[in-house]
């Protein structure tokens, strides 16, 4: 690891820390019914939003009511998602005159962007209109964002309940998430991200004179080939700075460019990508500040961000140490890496120059890390161990602070099977926060720790014996597999960023992925809303002599030992037939 390396990451955890206490303690009282001090001009906003939902709005809502809500919800933002794209061709804010969506692919993209993942499987700026990318993408973004919170709250609801039903509303929650966090956020961050240089209008795509005139050859109608000299360039517009905010605050990742945050009209300067990495982990940090505000222990929600930051800082060290390394094929092929400074320089491959490979390396693990997938270079062109460590951090999970609200409750359901393990091997029955873990919530644990990873290697497996699995891998042998493995791993994990050098905009593909996402959602929420229902109606029993600390250094220790076993040995002959088998290759050379 270089100096730059580890003072870029010291920085970003150090204006992280700043940034994330103080909107803990918003997010606290969003979690409540009262007023948001500080934020009361959007009280009539909240208002009229709950007064048009109707009564469904007010009455307190059962764990089971409350996950019918939530399917409910994200049931119809898909239906209006798919229909969106496939009637984009009859919709106005189409300069372009793009067609409808094909059928595969907008079933594909609605489940990705309601299910919080934006896996696109195509060319933001030549597949979808500002109609589409602003009815119903950003819309999804806003929403699917939301709903991550909303049953980040139903669950801590549940462990600080004395004794009750009710795990709250998820249309108040939903809204309150919605008004008081997500849109005033995602307001500041697109004037920050305009004022470096992020464009948003509405404009026709824009035809402009190039500076160096390009030739290259091109068939004509009769089949001959002729010399074409590009004078002129088509440059794309639209309103990218909003689509961009909610994008990475939401932990969504869709975004309007193919390139995503590699593009200059997305991500232009270095202080803008700095702040698309604080943007992705600011409020799944917060969270945790707010777990703590919520249950009443602030040293709780410590304890979780603690767990959280290292692993975190280790993969972003490995992943830097990695990248660090130019490739072994450079001998081969006769490159004096001293020459070139690509010793010093690392692997540049698949690297934005602006960037490098410090910012690079660090922007692939918090986008993977957290279930984001905005990514500003090219995951197929790291290194094999480079490469491995995002696709880790999504097999652990997402909860190395995750998604918005799927971080910290995925990083629950683990810390209710640490304390699980804990009660064996001390003979009690466990308790966390005061609450008894029983079998019910050691059934939905398993249920929603194990749901992933089948989805992960059954779909990996289908992709792999199937002809139609078979056509889309360009690349042969290790790195061909790593890419299939990579592509349901991030799916089933609600991530979106991919390995690439996969053609995935196929209906097998699309169809496979698309069932991969929606599970991979809603089999972790239903069961986490079922612990959430369950605990709330437990009373909190004092601590006393036997009840094991959830606070100090040696939970923190322990959590991080369930998160990486459990997560990383239900992968381990995938990861070695893949990036590890790749490595050993590589170097062997």
């Amino acid at each position: 690891m270089t100096v730059q390396s580890l003072t870029l990451l010291a920085a970003f955890l150090l204006v992280l820390l700043v940034l994330a206490w103080p909107l803990g303690a918003v997010l606290a009282r969003v979690a409540g019914t009262g007023p948001v001090r500080g934020l009361g001009l959007l009280g009539p906003l909240e208002r009229l939003v709950l007064r048009a939902a109707g009564p469904a709005a007010g009455a307190e809502q059962g764990w089971r009511a409350y996950a019918l809500a939530v399917m409910l919800f994200s049931g119809l933002g898909a239906v209006f998602t798919y229909a969106v794209q496939r009637l984009q061709a009859w919709l106005p804010w189409n300069p372009q005159g793009l067609p409808a969506v094909s059928p595969d692919s907008s079933f594909n993209t609605a489940i990705s962007f309601v299910a919080n993942t934006n896996w696109q499987g195509y060319g933001g700026e030549q597949t979808m209109s500002y109609a589409t990318q602003m009815l119903a993408l950003a819309g999804q973004n806003f929403f699917s964002a939301a709903t991550g919170i909303a049953v980040a709250f139903a669950l801590i609801r549940g462990f600080a309940a004395r004794s009750g039903a009710s795990i709250g509303n998820f249309w108040r929650d939903l809204t309150r998430s919605t008004v008081y966090v997500l849109l005033p956020l995602s307001l500041l961050f697109s004037l920050f991200l305009v004022s470096q240089g992020v464009i948003q209008n509405l404009d026709a795509y824009k035809e402009v004179a190039v500076l160096d005139p390009v030739s290259h050859s091109q068939v004509q109608p009769d089949g001959s080939v002729a010399e074409v000299t590009a004078r002129t360039q088509l440059l794309a517009m639209g309103p990218v700075a909003s689509q961009e905010a909610i994008k990475l605050l939401g932990t969504n990742g869709g975004g309007f460019f193919n390139a995503n945050s590699a593009h200059p009209y997305e991500n232009p300067t270095a202080l803008a990508n700095f702040g698309q990495m604080l943007a992705i982990f600011l409020i799944p940090a917060a969270l945790c500040f707010a777990f703590g505000r919520m249950v009443g222990e602030p040293r709780q929600g410590w304890a979780i961000l603690a767990a959280m930051t290292l692993m975190f800082a280790v993969a972003a060290l490995a992943a830097g140490a990695a990248e660090q390394q130019a490739s072994p094929v450079l001998h081969s092929l006769g490159v004096d890496q001293a020459a070139s400074g690509l010793q010093a320089g690392g692997n540049m491959e698949g690297k934005e120059v602006r960037f490098g490979v410090a910012a690079s390396s660090l922007f692939a693990v918090v986008t993977t890390a957290a279930s984001c997938g905005a990514v500003n270079a090219m995951h197929d062109s790291f290194m094999p161990l480079g490469g491995m460590v995002p696709l880790v951090l999504m097999q652990l999970g997402e909860v190395v602070f995750g998604g918005v609200g799927s971080g910290l409750y995925g990083m629950l359901v683990f810390a209710i099977l640490a304390v699980f393990v804990a009660g064996l091997m001390i003979g009690r029955t466990p308790e966390y926060l005061g609450k008894k873990i029983q079998a019910f919530e050691m059934k939905m644990a398993s249920l929603a720790i194990l749901a992933v990873p089948v989805l992960v290697l059954a779909g990996t497996a289908l992709a792999s014996t199937s002809a139609a699995g078979r056509a889309g891998i360009a690349n042969p042998g290790a790195h061909g597999f790593t890419e299939v493995l990579y592509a349901f791993t991030s799916a089933a994990n609600n991530n979106g960023s991919a390995f690439a050098g996969l053609s995935a905009n196929t209906p097998f593909y699309n169809t496979m992925l698309g069932i991969a996402m929606w599970f991979g959602r809603f089999a972790v929420i239903v069961p986490v809303l079922a612990i959430a229902g369950s605990l709330a109606a437990k009373p909190r029993l004092p601590p006393n002599a036997g009840t094991l600390p959830t606070h100090g250094p040696t939970f923190v220790f322990l959590l991080v030992a369930i998160v990486v076993l459990v997560g990383v040995l239900n992968y381990v002959p995938a990861l070695a037939l893949g990036p590890v088998a790749e490595h050993l290759q590589l170097f062997a050379r």
